[in-house]
């Protein structure tokens, strides 16, 4: 009997990555009664990963108290996984919409909240950490982060900082002889989807200040604070921070390097290994993924791309199911084929109030296909047939078939 994996990112605001492998089993058991299938909750890196990551391993999420980025109470969720892994969403504490658009102040924000998670994660014995940077409302090189592990950031009369966006400029020693001792224990990653630098115009503070409140004056500000942060931080730990990936998430990302030597991967990627998707592609005949709209974007980093990959590099069969295809985009390598739920004339609205309906339909669609090429297969007289394929745009690499039912 065939074996399935289903490996879909949610579709925004409608359906749930365990939404659709649901709807994926329900036709593909019509079709092929008594194929195995396998759920693998996937994301890659923003909104959503921890959850998708505690479903996919049997992890758990749990709730923290912590500040937000305007330093109020709040509480947070992060998820643990088995084997002391934790997977913390950066945004969870201080994200940009926790804070109310009249409120945003980047020159006041803080990452300490970050940083008490982190802190609870590690209390609850966790070794292996992943921060999942982006959606933040902060540009604080990752300092509020830092001080919260232990961290001190000494001005110029040796007193100590919040870390705020605003202390940027005035930092000048970093203290860590009261770091939290653990932290030279513990394994951490960052995902990170973007390759901004620290520093100019595509570094932390003109890309993305704009985005959470700052005006020109704020951005230049910010820009020669960071330009002397990362100044302390070369000082500090003998290597410049100024790399691809460090200006995410308002500098979080040389943040992390250089405090906590963290290990920079690609979201997707990250998740990917987390959940051992390589090992589960082994016995698969066929793999389905998707998102809510395949577009030019798909192919940096997105769930589509780094499902499609790994496909490939197994020899397993990799089809998309999508909300919608923008035009002119291509599909990732190794996607065999694109469905796309919204195959005829309609309104938004409403392909977003029948998105359950039309995703049923195109499952339906999909698993009927296979089927028919299977018993196409089945009666092809030559043994070097293949007993079910997927209708591809282009030639593609041999690739495992699913056997005839």
């Amino acid at each position: 009997m065939p074996r399935f994996l289903f490996a879909s990112d949610s579709f925004k605001g409608t359906l749930s990555s365990a939404q659709t492998a649901e709807l994926l089993a329900a036709a593909a058991r019509r079709h092929f009664p008594g194929c195995r299938t396998q759920a693998i909750p996937m994301a890659d890196g923003g909104e959503g990963t921890a959850r998708a990551l505690a479903l996919a391993q049997g992890g758990r999420m749990v709730h923290s108290a912590a500040h937000d980025a305007l330093g109020r109470p709040i509480v947070a969720s992060y998820a643990l996984l088995p084997h002391g892994r934790a997977v913390i969403e950066m945004a969870a504490a201080a994200g940009l919409p926790l804070v109310a658009p009249a409120e945003r102040d980047v020159e006041a924000a803080s990452t300490a909240g970050v940083g008490e998670l982190v802190k609870d994660a590690l209390d609850r014995g966790a070794r292996d950490v992943t921060i999942a940077l982006g959606g933040s409302a902060t540009n604080d090189g990752g300092m509020g982060c830092m001080r919260a592990l232990g961290f001190r950031l000494l001005g110029a009369g040796r007193e100590e900082l919040a870390g705020r966006g605003g202390d940027l400029a005035l930092v000048r020693a970093i203290d860590r002889s009261h770091a939290d001792a653990r932290l030279s224990r513990t394994s951490f990653t960052v995902m990170c989807d973007v390759d901004n630098p620290l520093l100019g115009p595509d570094g932390a503070a003109r890309t993305f200040a704009p985005q959470k409140g700052a005006d020109a004056s704020c951005v230049k500000r910010l820009e020669r604070g960071m330009e002397n942060y990362a100044r302390v931080l070369e000082r500090t730990f003998g290597e410049g921070f100024d790399v691809p990936g460090a200006g995410a998430a308002g500098g979080m990302g040389a943040g992390c390097l250089a405090f906590l030597g963290a290990r920079a991967e690609p979201g997707v990627e990250r998740v990917l290994s987390l959940v051992g998707f390589d090992r589960l592609l082994q016995d698969a005949d066929l793999v389905v993924t998707g998102e809510g709209r395949l577009d030019a974007q798909t192919a940096h980093g997105k769930v589509v791309a780094g499902v499609a990959a790994a496909c490939a590099r197994a020899g397993v069969p990799c089809v998309a199911v999508v909300g919608s295809v923008e035009p002119g985009a291509t599909p990732p390598a190794g996607v065999t084929a694109v469905f796309p739920t919204t195959s005829g004339p309609m309104t938004l609205d409403y392909a977003l109030a029948h998105a359950t309906e039309l995703y049923a339909q195109t499952a339906e669609r999909l698993f009927s296909a296979l089927a028919a090429g299977a018993r196409l297969g089945a009666r092809e007289p030559t043994p070097s047939a293949s007993p079910m394929a997927v209708p591809a745009p282009d030639p593609a690499p041999a690739r495992r078939a699913v056997p005839p039912r």
